[in-house]
């Protein structure tokens, strides 16, 4: 094993630390293989319920009517996730593009949209109109405010109070922490906010972008009172096999309001063609636990790693995952650099070029990203981005095997290393 990892480019000495991290690490392990085993059979239990079929890969063209495979997934995630409706197509593009169908579609001229968890992720800036963009909310009149976090990154309920009135018809809370070194949100975490929410008005819409969240734990935001779920499909629930799609989960009503905008009004779900992806939709849903176990073994893996070199790691290396992203402040752009050059060069793909920074759109300064994914921009494949802006975090993710989320972080490690910006114990 050490030889073929030293045909690889890892030292001994980088090798060696390593296994005495994972060495460290059996009983956290356990623990994940458990969620896994649960979270597996909830798939199942939703497929087997819903009678799925072959006839459910068979892709449908045109309009999409009567696409049996398409109905039959989003009724297999309804399920899995314990809501009445859901909508999981090809036809959104990413996760930002389903968050933004599920605001278009339940927000009207004159409604407020609060976040009581602070700044939302970069990309969704414009499309809420932050940063002034074209056709964002701001545009059709829909007002926008946030309550920023505590200092200790916990939610601020006076403010939140306050800052709900008879305007305020959604609200939005982001589960994992984006380009923020704050720590991510715990389903219970998310189910208390809520409750809080409901009970000074019932009737406001909770939304909770779940991506890079599901099946980290054996509940979801949808469990404790999460009125809709949005996620992207090139994340965790494709399970590395969906080469594109988001989907939106939760009460009927407001899954049908948001289809009427991914669509038009009047045709919502009926339409919409399949084209040949409901097979690796719903074989990457049923791969969807376990791949996200792998993902999280290797996060918990960087954040032991790193943390014992001494870089500040959010979460710490022991604390419960809530999510499968990995923080890791280096504080210096060569640093920054350096780790997403190993990332990139254990990759499967493009293994051989370096990643480098560049103006990503949606972002408000320049980002370097590594992915050498089978799918563009699958963060649920091995990959690691950060903006290069101070405290130069890079914010590691994915793994669709424990192995290669091992390999790649060993990998950023020697780059480290090489670059003289890390001292390995002795």
């Amino acid at each position: 094993m050490l030889e073929l990892y030293k045909e690889l480019g890892i030292e001994e000495k980088v090798y060696r630390f390593g296994q005495q991290v994972e060495d460290s690490l059996k009983e956290r392990f356990a623990q994940m293989d458990q969620v896994t085993e649960y979270n597996q059979l909830k798939v199942i239990k939703a497929m087997q319920k819903n009678r799925v079929c072959e006839a459910c890969f068979y892709p449908s063209t045109g309009y999409g009517y009567n696409d049996l495979g398409r109905d039959t997934l989003e009724q297999v995630y309804a399920d899995t996730f314990h809501t009445e409706a859901g909508l999981v197509r090809p036809q959104i593009t990413c996760g930002t593009h389903a968050l933004a169908v599920a605001l278009f579609g339940n927000l009207r001229p004159g409604d407020e949209l609060l976040s009581p968890v602070g700044k939302p992720y970069d990309t969704l800036e414009e499309v809420i109109g932050i940063r002034p963009s074209c056709g964002s909310l701001a545009e059709y009149g829909v007002v926008y405010r946030q309550v920023d976090l505590l200092e200790d990154g916990t939610f601020d309920y006076e403010k939140i109070k306050k800052a709900i009135n008879e305007k305020t018809k959604l609200v939005t809370i982001q589960r994992s922490k984006g380009y923020q070194t704050r720590p991510s949100f715990s389903v219970k975490q998310i189910g208390e906010l809520i409750a809080f929410i409901k009970n000074i008005r019932s009737d406001i819409i909770c939304m909770v972008d779940n991506c890079y969240g599901e099946f980290v734990d054996t509940i979801e935001p949808t469990d404790v009172g999460a009125d809709l779920m949005v996620g992207s499909l090139i994340k965790n629930p494709g399970g590395g096999l969906a080469p594109i799609g988001g989907y939106i989960v939760g009460k009927k009503e407001y899954v049908d309001a948001a289809s009427y905008r991914m669509t038009s009004p009047g045709l919502g779900k009926e339409v919409g063609a399949s084209l040949g992806v409901n097979g690796s939709f719903f074989q990457g849903f049923f791969l969807a636990p376990t791949v996200t176990r792998s993902a999280l073994k290797s996060a918990v893996f960087a954040a032991n790693i790193y943390e014992k070199l001494g870089f500040p790691v959010i979460p710490n290396g022991s604390e419960p995952r809530q999510d499968i992203i990995q923080a890791v402040t280096l504080g210096t752009p060569q640093g920054l650099i350096a780790f997403c050059k190993g990332i990139q060069h254990a990759a499967p793909v493009d293994s051989y070029v370096d990643p480098e920074a560049w103006d990503m759109p949606g972002y408000d300064s320049q980002v370097i990203m590594a992915a050498g994914a089978f799918v563009q921009g699958s963060s649920i494949e091995l990959s690691a981005d950060g903006p290069m802006k101070e405290p130069y975090a890079v914010y590691f993710q994915g793994g669709l095997t424990w192995e290669h989320g091992k390999f790649g972080i060993l990998k950023s490690l020697q780059e480290m290393v090489n670059a003289g910006l890390v001292k390995l114990p002795e």
